[in-house]
């Protein structure tokens, strides 16, 4: 086949999950404005196929196979080279070689020994971290850029306050009974509720609905994920969102839904939404300015997570609500 008069090629590998995907979406916006004439074509899981059309900077998924955060050992990659390959996935040379094998004509990573002098800092927020990358090779990037679409269809439940206990490690699933507090006083209140659930965390999640007394169908999800779009209209209509340090919460930030934010055991200081009045951060460190991470993937709650209680959840919700007006 002809590749004469073909667009060059920008490929970008960022093959992890929705938080991920959603925290990137500054540094691929950087990249699609600075190469407005290339094909951008983003490596990545395919069932965050719907979350790459709703970036709006992508032009092709490329799908990868890895499990879990694993780097792909392969890029199913066809025709020429990529003008430009992109490492947003990791700092080794483990996430740089699937793109070097593809021999691209320039390559930008924190591994790269070309990295025009862009260093990897272990206590930088996850989205300065990759703007930086590409403004120390000219490429202007703004970490604030990170507002995806509104979805086209209508929330099942317009203007509830959406509660997600689940998170994809037992370290930040902050306890379902507290969560069944927020939920029970809010109900109390007159606020409507429901409780979202992932795949395989149906369980969970009915188990908050049944210590809350929350009406049947409010749980959204659990025998599988619930379809992005669906996910996306749930909470660009929120009132609020309640939730660890998960992809919903990236997710509210994205769209720029209320949200209040359960940090543990990673630090919101690396992972945290912008710092405006939409965005509530409940972090208990061990001692002021005690930003270490602890163990991401672990089985038991963070300490910190555990400091925080259903009273503090509630607090920031009212602080919230005073914000909007009192709706």
């Amino acid at each position: 086949m002809s590749t004469a008069g073909a667009r060059p090629r920008l490929l970008v590998l960022r093959a992890l999950g929705l938080g991920d995907l959603l925290t990137g979406i500054p540094a691929l916006r950087a990249l699609r404005r600075h190469h407005p004439g290339h094909e951008l074509v983003l490596a990545a899981p395919g069932r965050l196929a719907p979350v790459v059309a709703a970036t709006g900077c992508v032009d092709r998924l490329l799908v990868t196979d890895a499990t879990g955060r694993r780097v792909p050992g392969e890029l199913h990659w066809t025709g020429p080279a990529p003008a430009l390959a992109v490492d947003l996935h990791g700092c080794s040379e483990e996430s740089l070689r699937p793109l070097r094998a593809l021999e691209p004509r320039r390559l930008i990573g924190y591994a790269a020994p070309e990295a025009g002098g862009a260093r990897w800092r272990a206590n930088e927020h996850e989205r300065d971290r990759w703007c930086r990358l590409l403004r120390c090779h000219g490429i202007p990037a703004d970490p604030a850029d990170l507002l995806i679409r509104r979805p086209a269809v209508r929330s099942p439940a317009p203007g509830a306050v959406v509660l997600h206990p689940g998170a994809d490690a037992g370290a930040r699933r902050w306890p379902a009974a507290r969560f069944a507090t927020v939920a029970r006083e809010l109900r109390r209140a007159g606020r409507p509720v429901v409780v979202t659930a992932g795949a395989r965390e149906a369980d969970l999640a009915h188990e908050v609905a049944t210590l809350a007394g929350l009406p049947p169908g409010s749980v959204i999800g659990g025998a599988a994920d619930v379809p992005f779009e669906t996910l996306a209209a749930l909470v660009a209509e929120a009132s609020a969102v309640v939730a660890g340090d998960t992809g919903l919460s990236h997710l509210a930030t994205a769209l720029g839904t209320a949200s209040v934010t359960l940090f543990g055991p990673v630090s919101p200081r690396l992972w945290g939404p912008p710092a405006d009045g939409r965005h509530r951060i409940l972090w208990r460190p061990d001692h002021p300015g005690d930003d270490r991470p602890g163990d991401a993937h672990g089985e038991d709650p963070d300490p910190r997570l555990l400091r925080i209680g259903p009273d503090d959840v509630l607090s920031e919700l009212r602080a919230l609500r005073l914000r909007e007006g009192g709706r």
